[in-house]
């Protein structure tokens, strides 16, 4: 069917067609003399009438069955409509699930079935809708701070803007401390995922952060900034997977990770100067404990040489008086058996000490004429032996003492 076959189109012909004018190369587009033009030469307004006219007689080239065409009557129009329509209803429940994606078939809006990867067929709405969310992807969520995302909804690494509301919080060992964190998740149930929480982020977020402070509230801030880094980011995590799967939200907590850990801006230099106290602290206990660790095992083994020289002493004095005992007992024996020879052998033992130990005078009563001189000390006793002095010429040594002389 050609679109003007040589008449007039809807907006008229420029080379003349039946609408009723007369042909001309002058006719305009609404018809009309003069090229559609006024008296004065200006372009004149259309008539309403003959626009909608030349419409309806436009359409009926195109309307099977239209008068005086002989084509099929209207009710068979309808039904091809019908039936066209319904082809593609049909048509329109064929989906198709991607390999990161799980489908969810509702039917009536309840959960009807799962699906999986490739192209599936449903029956189409409004009896049965498909929902196709991705299960592979690890969504992330920021506590604390809101970074920027890329055009994929991911977070980037740079700066952010700060959400004190979230970020401080109260240790242990009541200090403020801020925290900025992320919580990385994916779906793990899409069925839970769509129907049990109206905003699973949102969710994730309150979650995320209620663990975090119930962690941070049990913890000192020294720890906190240094060595327990690793065991609050798997407290929080544990924590927050056990609510989630109370709430039956389908999510699960794939890392939990620690972005700033710090004392409020506020008193950060106030901090870091407590620190650097802390530090001298340590260093000089690490002094003070190497000092005791050179001059205690010294002190042990002076005490164990001074203990065992003490030992030793003991021994030695019990092992003499054991001996002196056991002389004591024998002789006693000894007594007991010959009592006077006993005696006269303690008696001549006795002597025999005592006179080598003190200077002695032998004289023989029988000698006549003799005056014995005897040196005594004030206090009547004789006085030990000295050295002798040199003596000078023709003068008897005065260290030599005087036996006696004649008369």
């Amino acid at each position: 069917m050609s679109w003007n076959s040589g008449n007039g189109g809807p907006w008229g012909n420029p080379g003349g067609g039946q609408s009723g004018g007369p042909k001309g190369p002058d006719r305009g587009p609404w018809g009309g003399g003069n090229g559609g033009r006024g008296p004065g030469g200006g372009p004149t307004l259309p008539d309403l009438d003959e626009v909608i006219q030349r419409l309806q007689q436009q359409a009926r080239r195109f309307v099977p069955g239209g008068r005086g065409t002989g084509r099929p009557s209207n009710g068979r129009l309808l039904g091809l409509l019908a039936l066209v329509a319904f082809a593609i209803w049909l048509g329109s429940g064929f989906y198709r699930v991607q390999p990161d994606e799980q489908g969810v078939v509702l039917r009536f809006g309840a959960f009807q079935a799962y699906t999986y990867p490739g192209l599936r067929y449903h029956i189409p709405w409004p009896i049965e809708q498909a929902l196709t969310p991705s299960v592979t992807r690890v969504n992330r969520i920021e506590v604390g701070v809101r970074s920027p995302s890329d055009r994929l909804g991911r977070a980037r690494d740079d700066v952010g803007r700060e959400v004190p509301e979230e970020a401080l919080m109260l240790t242990g060992d009541e200090n403020i401390i801020d925290i900025n964190f992320s919580v990385f998740w994916r779906i793990k149930d899409a069925k839970d995922f769509l129907f049990n929480t109206r905003n699973p982020g949102d969710t994730v977020r309150a979650a995320a952060e209620s663990v975090m402070r119930q962690v941070i509230g049990r913890t000192p801030i020294q720890p906190a900034l240094t060595e327990a880094r690793a065991r609050i980011e798997q407290d929080v995590l544990t924590g927050t997977q056990n609510i989630l799967d109370q709430y039956g939200s389908g999510v699960e907590i794939t890392q939990v990770q620690l972005q700033k850990v710090d004392p409020p801006a506020a008193v950060i230099e106030s901090f870091r100067d407590v620190q650097r106290a802390n530090t001298d602290a340590e260093r000089v206990r690490n002094e003070a404990e190497s000092y005791r660790n050179d001059i205690v095992p010294r002190a042990r083994g002076d005490a164990a040489r001074i203990v065992a020289e003490a030992e030793g002493q003991k021994r030695a004095s019990v092992a003499d008086a054991t001996g002196q005992a056991q002389r004591f007992l024998s002789v006693y024996q000894a007594y007991a058996v010959a009592k006077d020879v006993t005696l006269q052998r303690l008696y001549i033992d006795t002597m025999q000490d005592i006179l080598a130990k003190t200077p002695s005078i032998v004289l023989d009563d029988k000698l006549q004429g003799i005056v014995p001189y005897l040196p005594l000390d004030g206090n009547g006793l004789p006085r030990p032996p000295t050295a002798p002095a040199q003596p000078s010429p023709g003068q008897p040594s005065s260290g030599q003492p005087r036996v006696g002389s004649s008369q």
